[in-house]
């Protein structure tokens, strides 16, 4: 089954420039048809000001979900563009990662019923991060190991992500001792799906609110497919002042729960109502 409408959802809060380098990466997709949803935590007037110079380039149509600074709201600011959407796929990512030219062609691709997608993605030193250039993104010349080790960034493992053989990626995804859990930077899947589990759990902070989303699609019944070498983000470096202990400590408590009673429905989700469910 293929989607019919795809959306990209992108989290930002206060960083204009890395999200033009991402927004110059989602200009350059093989595959057009989408929307981008820039799900917004709060962001100053010149995230917006970037937003408008994008829509006037007439390339991408987006859609700006924006609601006052509270603090650490992302969870919902996301369930806020889950609920406003009309797109019935969802590619969910963060306004730090620039998307490699197949990105949306291969989600759709190989999107599938009662699933959700693991991508992969590679962490940029801050050096590499700030040499990118729109027009290195427009070339596609970063999506390769050359390119990047050439730049700063270290030679490992990590780049074999980059490979362009189609044998190699299928191979590497089967091997991978990696689990095919949701991650914020690259995973997507059905609206509908999203909105039976209730969206993202507002009680989570920064630190695991992705990995939660996950585990209660798998116990409503979802299962995973591994991509992280199917298609990658490049994440582009910054600080995470959002990383507390005690915020990790409550997030772990939270997905402790989850696991131990087979939730699936996230009671401070999109709704604000229980629900009875079968574990």
């Amino acid at each position: 089954m293929t989607p019919q409408s795809i959306g990209v959802v992108i989290t930002t809060y206060n960083s204009p420039l890395w999200l033009g380098k991402v927004l110059s990466g989602y200009e350059n997709q093989t595959w057009k048809d989408f929307r981008v949803i820039v799900a917004d935590d709060g962001s100053t007037e010149q995230t917006r000001e970037l937003i408008e110079s994008f829509r006037a380039r007439g390339i991408l149509a987006i859609d700006h979900v924006w609601h006052e600074d509270d603090g650490f709201r992302k969870c919902q600011i996301l369930n806020k563009a889950i609920q406003e959407t009309s797109c019935d796929y969802l590619i969910f990512t963060d306004g730090d990662c620039i998307p490699e030219p197949r990105f949306i062609e291969t989600h759709r691709a190989l999107a599938e019923p009662g699933h959700f997608l693991s991508g992969g993605y590679i962490k940029l030193t801050m050096p590499v991060s700030e040499k990118i250039s729109d027009d290195d993104i427009r070339s596609g010349v970063i999506f390769t190991p050359e390119w990047l080790v050439e730049h700063g960034q270290p030679k490992n493992h990590k780049l074999w992500k980059l490979s362009p053989s189609p044998l190699v990626k299928k191979l590497m995804n089967t091997v991978t001792p990696a689990a095919s859990s949701w991650n914020g930077m690259n995973s997507s899947t059905w609206t509908k799906d999203l909105i039976a589990v209730n969206g993202f759990n507002e009680d989570m902070q920064y630190g695991g609110l992705d990995r939660e989303l996950g585990e209660r699609l798998w116990n409503y019944g979802h299962k995973s497919k591994q991509i992280r070498y199917s298609t990658v983000c490049l994440h582009l470096d910054h600080a995470r002042g959002y990383s507390k202990p005690e915020i990790w400590a409550k997030n772990r408590a939270i997905r402790k729960d989850v696991k131990q009673n087979g939730t699936f429905w996230a009671v401070n989700g999109i709704e604000k109502r229980e629900n009875t469910q079968s574990s």
